[in-house]
């Protein structure tokens, strides 16, 4: 019996992907991708949080005497 005819697909890569990038715009096509959003929201936030409590903003917040 003749064996059976396996048929295999392949498909293009992503088109971004193959070429070649520098640091710089690999670096910012991470960081403005959808799936990495949440954590650069929070580290934003995060960073915004320690600039105000370290500057005199953060003594608005203090109960008065």
């Amino acid at each position: 019996m003749a064996p059976k005819v396996q048929r295999i697909v392949v498909q293009r890569g992503d088109s971004r992907r193959s070429a070649q990038q520098g640091y710089f715009a690999s670096a910012y096509n991470t960081l403005t991708s959808a799936e990495n959003a949440t954590v650069i929201r929070s580290i934003a936030m995060f960073g915004a949080a320690v600039a105000f409590f370290s500057s005199s903003w953060s003594e608005f917040i203090l109960p008065p005497l």
